[in-house]
């Protein structure tokens, strides 16, 4: 349902309005749990599906950068940026070039079956894209890892599962906690992750989970946590994604009207990206 919301918060028309040609493409079939009679493995429910999903979203992915489209991909749960990272990494492949990859969340996703407290997949596309995790997720399209780890910045986590913290820092990606911005300030940590995701690539995928801002503004997410991004800091870093020229594509996920405010969050969804992709105050 999240996709239809943020559709509803008019996100089409907004998009024309910055002088983009918009072609929505619908949706990816998704299987539901409700209708499934077995999730699959207690350490990673329902891979099997989530998978078929993804390997199908890789392919839209390419298909649209390679008809010189910029993808953007609306969620519902994380797990979908196994599929979407998938994708644009398929198709630099062709050309000898990576992605970048700049990972905004509240959360790290960085679990894998042996890790995840909950057998939860959203909580482990991050490591499939690196290459840990569930083999069928991370071995989409014939290929891993999807992103160097080197290449890849998670900014504004603030909630790490126990055994995860140690899959984070074995993988070699760069982390920036919500007490990194309280310190430093949003404008400088957004600076290194870019200069991270930018670095000896050919740009960045943005992976940006809304609940990386406070559920102040964002109510409608599946995990919130208290203590995250303001309402203005959330649109200085997609400011300054759009300044950087080095987006490629882009997915805005975990949005959940079922648990949202008068459709708060999806509305804030659509600010976002549209900051993200040029709206500007002057």
């Amino acid at each position: 349902m999240g996709p239809s919301a943020v559709r509803v918060a008019g996100l089409g028309r907004r998009l024309a309005a910055l002088g983009y040609s918009v072609t929505d493409l619908g949706n990816i079939d998704v299987a539901q749990a409700e209708s499934l009679a077995d999730e699959g493995p207690s350490n990673a429910k329902y891979v099997t599906q989530i998978a078929e999903s993804c390997e199908k979203l890789a392919r839209l992915v390419a298909d649209s950068l390679a008809g010189h489209q910029t993808p953007l991909v609306l969620g519902g749960d994380h797990s979908i940026a196994a599929g979407t990272v998938a994708g644009v990494a398929d198709y630099l492949r062709s050309s000898g070039k990576q992605a970048g990859l700049l990972w905004i969340d509240a959360h790290a996703d960085m679990n894998t079956p042996a890790s995840s407290p909950s057998g939860n997949v959203h909580g482990m596309p991050l490591a499939c894209c690196v290459g840990h995790g569930p083999a069928e997720l991370v071995n989409l399209l014939g290929f891993a890892p999807k992103v160097n780890p080197a290449k890849v910045a998670l900014v504004g986590i603030r909630d790490v599962d126990e055994l995860e913290r140690g899959e984070l820092r074995s993988a070699g990606v760069q982390a920036f906690t919500m007490r990194d911005i309280d310190e430093r300030g949003m404008r400088d940590v957004m600076r290194d992750a870019i200069a991270i995701a930018s670095k000896d690539t050919a740009g960045f995928h943005l992976s940006l989970d809304l609940d990386f801002v406070d559920p102040e503004f964002a109510p409608g997410v599946g995990t919130p946590v208290r203590g995250g991004a303001t309402y203005r800091e959330a649109h200085l870093a997609m400011e300054m994604i759009c300044d950087s020229n080095k987006i490629l594509s882009m997915e805005v996920v975990e949005v959940n009207p079922v648990i949202d405010q008068f459709n708060r969050t999806a509305e804030l969804a659509v600010e976002l990206i549209l900051s993200a992709l040029g709206k500007k105050i002057l």
